[in-house]
C-alpha cells in the first residue's frame, strides 16, 4: 500500500460524495506553505512508484524552510493553457504524431491531450485602425487576412482533438478568459470505478503570464512548448522543491492609487530582493481586503518580479469572485469544501489557521503606496509620479544621437490635422494587456477620467495614438453599461480589439507622416501602456522610451500629451470658462469608482458573454476548414508544416548507441540564453530563413517573425544558433575573424558558412555533432525551439561546465544527451578549442535499464593527439532515461499510447 491508496477519502458536499486525497493528517503540512502543500496533494494523487514515490511525499513533508533547493520532483499539471503564438507548434506536433500513428498501422485518434489544454487566440490581433467607431470590426477583418492558415489549422484541431477547445479570436485575452471562466479551483472527474475525484486545478501555460491564476489560489506559471506538450500528454514536469518567500500585506490602499501602483511597487520591491527561481506567497490578514482582480494583478507580474509563482491561498474573497464570474453554486461549495477539508484555506481570522513558515519574509503596507509608473525600458524600473518629469529629463539624453532634432517638428496629417511633435511626446497611449484589464476598478477609474475630462472639453493630444484592447468582452459591456464607453470614445478610446495588442508588440503603425517625422529627426518619442512589458524595441519600432502605467494615467499622459510633464503644477488644459485644468480636478475618488463597479458589473455580464465562448464569430465559422482525424497538410504552406521527429519511427525503439566521430558544431562560453539558440523575432532576406522564404515567393515585406511561423519548422531550424549576438569561438580555433551570428566552420567542405548550412553538410555525410559550451548553458524563457532547433541541426550532445534546469530537460525531452564537464574542469582547462573529433562511450548501458554517472568521452585532436574525460550524464530521473531511450519524449508518449 502506498501513500496514495492510504489518503484515498469521502468528501461530502451539499448531498454528493467525491472521492479525494486528503493530505491534512500527513505529519509536517500543517506549517507548510500553500503552495507547496498543493505540491504535496499533487505528487500523493500522482503516485506510481517510479518517478513519484512516497520518499518525494516524505522529503516534501521535511521541507526545511532554510535550505537552498536540491530536491527534485515531479509535478503533474491539472490542465493546460496555451495561446496562439505559442501553442500553434504544440498542435503541429500532436497532428504530426497522428500521421505517425498511422504509418505504425495504429489508430490516429489515440492521439489526444490527456488533460484539458485550452487554446486561447489573443497574440494576433493588431491595432491597424484606431480612433475611428469600427475600428475593432476593421482590425478583426486584417487578423483573419493575415493569419488565415493558421486558424484553419487551429480550427481543424478544435473539432479533431479530444480535451482540446479554443477559444476564437475577438473573444479575449488568455489570462483573463482564464481567471474568469476556465480556471476551477477545484476540478473534478469520472473514474473508472465510476466514483467522482475532486482535485487541485493546477495549471502551466505558454504564456509567462499564466501566474495571473495565482490570484485565484491556482499554482501554475509560464513554460515552454515541450513541457507544454509533455503536460497536455499526461507527463510529469520536473521540478527542484523552491524556497517560498512569504509576503505580508497590511493595511488598505489610499485615495488617489490604483491597483497598478500597488503591483509596481511589488514588483519593485521583489525585484531588490531577489526571488528567481522562487515560489512567492501572500499572507496574513490583509490580504481579505485585497480584491480577487488585485489579486490577479499581483500575480500576473510574476514574471517582471521573476519568481516562478505569485500565489494568494484559496479564502472567501476566492468565493465571493467566482460566484461573481459566474460559477455555480455547486462549483463554489466544492471549492470551499475541499478547501477546508484539505488543511488549504486561507483565512488568517480563522480559529483553526496557523501561519506558514517561509523561507524568506517581505512585507508591505498598502496605506504607504502612492502613485508610479515603470521605465523607460524595465517593468521593475519604478518611478513616483510625482519625479516622472524630473526622471524622464535625467534619462532622455541617453536616447538621443548627434542626428537627434531638439526643436519642435511641423507634421501635416489628414487624419488628425496638423501639429508639431518633440523629444518626449507621448506617441503611443494604450489601454491594453492582461495584467490590468481584468481588474474592473482601474478599467471603471479609466472611464470615469474620460468622462471628467470630455465634461471640460479636453482631448488627447492629436500626435497620440490612442487604444482600448480589453482582456474580455465583459470589460466592453460593463463599460457600456455605465455609460463610460461614450466618454472613452470622445476621447480617441474606441474598442481596437479584444488582446494582447500594444503589450505584445502590436501595437500597429503610426500615422505615415509622423512615424517619418519620427525617424528622419530621430526623435525620441515615447509610449504609456497599462501592459507588463516594457522592453526595447518591443512596443514600436518608431518609440524608444516605455512607461507601465495604470489605465486612468495612461488616459492622464495621452491628455498631456508628454511625458515632460508635472501633473501636480502643470494643466491638461483649461474648461469651457477658461479654468485650468489639472489631473487632482478630474480624477475620481475611491469611493466614486467602487460605487460605478458594484453597480455595473454583474454575475449575468459574464453567463452571457461566456455561454458560447468557444463558438466564434461570422468569420470563425466561416473558415474552410479541414475534416477528418489527419490534418490536410499543405506543402506549399509557409506557416504550418508536417514536422519531421516522426520520419521512420519504428514501434519499437532502436537501442541507443554510443557517439563516434562527432564535429563541433559550435564552441560557446558562459550563460548562453536560450534567447541565443532559439530564433525569435525579425529576421534578413540575407539569413537562411529569409532565403527560403524568398524562393518560395515570400517578399521580405511579408516575412512576419519567426514567432508567428513557428508552426514551420523550415524556418525555425534554420534560425537556430542564428542570434546576432552569438559568437561561436570555433571561428577563432581555426583562424577565422569571430563573425556574431549563426556561423560555423564547417570541417567537411573546409570552410566558413552558416550554422544551418554546415549542419546540413554534416547530415548528408552521417557525421554527428555536439555543442560545447560553459557555465549556466540554456539560462532564460523556457523557449522549445531552443531544444527542437539543436536537435534537428543533427546535434547528439551537448557538453558543458552546468545547465539551466528547463532546457536540459528539454534537450532530453528531444532525444539530445546533456553531458556536463568534470567538476572544476572546462574545455579550456582540458585543452580543447572546437577542432578535434569527439567518441563519447557508455551511452549504450542505458539499453540495460541502467542510467550511468558518467560517460567516458575521447577528444581526438589534428595531430592524432587524445584527450579523454568522464562526462556526468545529466539524465537526472528515471523519466527522464526513459525519453532519451525513446529518442525523445513524445517518441515515448507516442509508442505508450499505442500500447
Amino acid at each position: 500500500m502506498s501513500l496514495r491508496d492510504d489518503q484515498l477519502a469521502i468528501l461530502k458536499v451539499a448531498g454528493k460524495d467525491f472521492d479525494y486525497y486528503n493530505i491534512a493528517n500527513l505529519d509536517g503540512i500543517d506549517h507548510l506553505p500553500y503552495s507547496l502543500k498543493v505540491l504535496v496533494e499533487n505528487l500523493v494523487r500522482n503516485i506510481d512508484g517510479a518517478n513519484i514515490t512516497d520518499e518525494h511525499v516524505k522529503t516534501l513533508l521535511d521541507w526545511d524552510p532554510n535550505a537552498e533547493p536540491s530536491h527534485e520532483i515531479q509535478f503533474t499539471p491539472s490542465r493546460v493553457i496555451m495561446q496562439d503564438f505559442t501553442g500553434v507548434p504544440c498542435i503541429v506536433d500532436l497532428a504530426t504524431m497522428r500521421d505517425a500513428v498511422k504509418d505504425l498501422g495504429g489508430d490516429p485518434e489515440v492521439i489526444n491531450p490527456q488533460v484539458q489544454s485550452d487554446m486561447v487566440i489573443d497574440h494576433s490581433v493588431q491595432i491597424d485602425k484606431y480612433g475611428i467607431v469600427d475600428a475593432v470590426q476593421q482590425n478583426m477583418d486584417i487578423e483573419y487576412q493575415r493569419n488565415g492558415e493558421r486558424y484553419q489549422f487551429l480550427r481543424w484541431g478544435q473539432q479533431a482533438f479530444k480535451n482540446f477547445r479554443v477559444v476564437p479570436p475577438g473573444t479575449g485575452i488568455i489570462h483573463q478568459v482564464n481567471i474568469e471562466y476556465l480556471a476551477k479551483v477545484v476540478m473534478s472527474k469520472t473514474e473508472a470505478n465510476g466514483n467522482t475525484l475532486a482535485y487541485l486545478d493546477s495549471c502551466v501555460g505558454t504564456d509567462s503570464h499564466t501566474t495571473t491564476e495565482n490570484g485565484l489560489g491556482v499554482l501554475g506559471w509560464g513554460v515552454g512548448g515541450i513541457e507544454a506538450e509533455a503536460a497536455m500528454l499526461g507527463q510529469p514536469i520536473s521540478m527542484l522543491v523552491p524556497r517560498v518567500v512569504g509576503f505580508k500585506l497590511t493595511g488598505s490602499i489610499p485615495e488617489g492609487v490604483t491597483a497598478t501602483d500597488v503591483v509596481l511597487t511589488i514588483t519593485d520591491m521583489l525585484r531588490k530582493h531577489g526571488v528567481v527561481g522562487k515560489f512567492v506567497e501572500f499572507y496574513g490578514e490583509g490580504i481579505a481586503s485585497v480584491p480577487l482582480a488585485n489579486r490577479a494583478t499581483i500575480g500576473n507580474m510574476g514574471p517582471e518580479f521573476g519568481s516562478t509563482c505569485g500565489i494568494f491561498p484559496i479564502d472567501n474573497v476566492t468565493l465571493d469572485y467566482l460566484r461573481l464570474t459566474g460559477r455555480s453554486e455547486e462549483q463554489v461549495a466544492l471549492v470551499e469544501a475541499y478547501a477546508k477539508a484539505n488543511k488549504l484555506w486561507g483565512d488568517a481570522s480563522d480559529p483553526d489557521y496557523v501561519e506558514p513558515q517561509y523561507s524568506e519574509y517581505e512585507e508591505l503596507d498598502l496605506g504607504a503606496v502612492v502613485p508610479s509608473i515603470a521605465g523607460p525600458k524595465r517593468p521593475q524600473d519604478r518611478i513616483l509620479l510625482s519625479e516622472a518629469k524630473e526622471m524622464f529629463e535625467k534619462t532622455a539624453p541617453a536616447y538621443e544621437t548627434e542626428k537627434t532634432v531638439k526643436d519642435p517638428v511641423a507634421v501635416s496629417t489628414d487624419f488628425r490635422g496638423d501639429f508639431n511633435i518633440e523629444n518626449g511626446d507621448v506617441a503611443i497611449a494604450s489601454i491594453t494587456s492582461c495584467t490590468n484589464t481584468s481588474n474592473p476598478s482601474v478599467m471603471i477609474a479609466a472611464g470615469l477620467i474620460a468622462r471628467n475630462a470630455h465634461a471640460k472639453g479636453l482631448k488627447p493630444k492629436p500626435w497620440v495614438k490612442t487604444s482600448l484592447a480589453p482582456g474580455s468582452q465583459v470589460v466592453a459591456d460593463y463599460l457600456k453599461a455605465a455609460g463610460l464607453q461614450d466618454d472613452l470614445d470622445a476621447l480617441g478610446y474606441q474598442l481596437v480589439g479584444f488582446g494582447c495588442a500594444t503589450c505584445i508588440g502590436n501595437s500597429g503603425p503610426l500615422l505615415p507622416e509622423i512615424s517619418e517625422a519620427i525617424n528622419t529627426n530621430d526623435l525620441t518619442v515615447t509610449a504609456v501602456l497599462s501592459g507588463n512589458r516594457n522592453f526595447e524595441g518591443r512596443i514600436s519600432p518608431d518609440v524608444k522610451m516605455n512607461y507601465l502605467a495604470s489605465p486612468p494615467l495612461v488616459i492622464a499622459y495621452a491628455l498631456a500629451g508628454t511625458m515632460d510633464f508635472d501633473f501636480e503644477t502643470q494643466p491638461l488644459g483649461t474648461d469651457a470658462d477658461g479654468n485650468d485644468v489639472y489631473l487632482k480636478d478630474i480624477w475620481p475618488t475611491n469611493p466614486e469608482v467602487a460605487a460605478v463597479v458594484d453597480g455595473t458589473v454583474s454575475r449575468e455580464m459574464f453567463l452571457k458573454d461566456y455561454a458560447s465562448v468557444f463558438d466564434g464569430d461570422h468569420r470563425w465559422k466561416g473558415l474552410d476548414v479541414p475534416e477528418g482525424e489527419l490534418f490536410a497538410w499543405n506543402d506549399k504552406s509557409t506557416y504550418v508544416r508536417k514536422q519531421t521527429f516522426f520520419d521512420g519511427m519504428k514501434a519499437t525503439p532502436d537501442p541507443v548507441a554510443d557517439i563516434h566521430g562527432a564535429r563541433v558544431l559550435a564552441l560557446l562560453g558562459d550563460s548562453v540564453t536560450t534567447d541565443h539558440i532559439s530564433p525569435a523575432g525579425a529576421f534578413k532576406a540575407s539569413s537562411p530563413a529569409g532565403k527560403y522564404l524568398t524562393e518560395r515567393g515570400v517578399e521580405p515585406k511579408n516575412f512576419n517573425s519567426y514567432g508567428s511561423r513557428r508552426g514551420n519548422h523550415e524556418i525555425m531550424v534554420r534560425g537556430t544558433f542564428g542570434n546576432i549576438r552569438l559568437r561561436n569561438q570555433l571561428l577563432a580555433s581555426v583562424g577565422e575573424e569571430v563573425t556574431p551570428g549563426g556561423f560555423t566552420y564547417d570541417f567537411l567542405a573546409k570552410k566558413p558558412t552558416t550554422i544551418f548550412e554546415a549542419s546540413r553538410d554534416y547530415i548528408d555525410n552521417k557525421v554527428p555533432l555536439v555543442v560545447l559550451a560553459g557555465k549556466e548553458y540554456g539560462t532564460g524563457s523556457s523557449r522549445d525551439w531552443a531544444a527542437k532547433g539543436t536537435v534537428m541541426l543533427g546535434v547528439k550532445a551537448v557538453i558543458t561546465e552546468s545547465f539551466e534546469r528547463i532546457h536540459r530537460s528539454n534537450l532530453i525531452g528531444m532525444g539530445v544527451l546533456p553531458l556536463q564537464f568534470p567538476a572544476g574542469e572546462s574545455y579550456e582547462s582540458l585543452g580543447l578549442n572546437g577542432t578535434e573529433t569527439y567518441d563519447i562511450a557508455g551511452v549504450e548501458k542505458l539499453n540495460e535499464g541502467v542510467t550511468p554517472k558518467t560517460v567516458h568521452v575521447t577528444a581526438t585532436h589534428e595531430d592524432g593527439s587524445k584527450t579523454e574525460f568522464d562526462a556526468v550524464v545529466r539524465i537526472d530521473t528515471p523519466g527522464e532515461a526513459d525519453y532519451y531511450r525513446n529518442g525523445g519524449i513524445l517518441q515515448y508518449v507516442l509508442r505508450n499510447l499505442m500500447k
